[in-house]
């Protein structure tokens, strides 16, 4: 369930190309609370993923701030709580936020199994067999337990995209970010990787999700926003945003999406 505890907070992001003359972000400003599935729609080209992207700083913004724990990531330094100044560790924050791409990223020459605990022994520390556990309690949550010692180019587009997930669950993310994570499947495997999604938001998990697939924004975000021209142009419930749309912008797109 969704908080009013402030996980990220978004303010006047900015991110401009060729001196200004292109802007991806342009004055991007929105709190992610703790529990939230905010929904990002929009038509292509609107800083949808240029705004995931800048959460866990892959784009570096032009201007604006980023907190993440009240932490200003986009800064090298911040005051702690002692009042002594320390370095941001741009990598720790990044552990604690999962992503998850249009395509999958998986090593093709390790096996499903190895993809999943690499990260964990490598950054976390984490014995073998403790990753090894819980990469197979994780497998098999999304059915997959079978496929654990078959290498990617022996899975379908949908299974690489469901073991993609639960890689990023490994690092025990306190937020999930995902951007078009459907957009490279074909179409019959759209449905079973939406269903990873579904469960992991009803098992309250903090997702952030740029798609085009409105039927998942309306059945299971608790937020939405649109974006376009590199702005946040409306934002509300999906019954707001779906069933009452304010600006003559989202009302158009939503005519040719619907």
């Amino acid at each position: 369930m969704a908080t009013n505890d402030k996980l990220i907070q978004v303010q006047h992001l900015k991110k401009y190309y060729n001196k200004g003359a292109l802007k991806a972000l342009d004055d991007v400003s929105v709190d992610i609370n703790k529990g939230d599935v905010m929904v990002v729609i929009g038509p292509s080209g609107s800083g949808k993923s240029t705004l995931l992207r800048s959460l866990n700083l892959l784009e570096i913004p032009t201007d604006g701030q980023i907190l993440f724990h009240g932490i200003d990531i986009t800064k090298k330094s911040f005051v702690n709580k002692q009042g002594k100044t320390e370095k941001v560790d741009i990598n720790l924050h990044r552990q604690k936020m999962g992503m998850v791409f249009q395509h999958f990223n998986l090593f093709p020459h390790k096996t499903i199994l190895d993809n999943m605990i690499l990260a964990p022994m490598k950054v976390l520390g984490q014995s073998k067999e403790a990753a090894t556990e819980k990469a197979l309690s994780l497998l098999k949550r999304v059915g997959l337990e079978d496929r654990a010692h078959a290498y990617p180019i022996q899975l379908s587009g949908g299974q690489k995209q469901r073991i993609a997930i639960v890689r990023a669950m490994m690092m025990e993310p306190e937020v999930m970010l995902f951007d078009e994570p459907t957009s490279a499947l074909d179409p019959e495997m759209v449905g079973e990787v939406l269903e990873v999604m579904k469960e992991l938001a009803r098992g309250g998990m903090t997702m952030v999700v740029v798609t085009h697939e409105m039927g998942f924004a309306r059945e299971v975000g608790n937020r939405v926003l649109f974006m376009a021209y590199g702005k946040l142009v409306e934002q509300g419930t999906p019954a707001e945003i779906f069933g009452d749309p304010k600006s003559p912008r989202l009302q158009d797109f939503l005519k040719k999406v619907l």
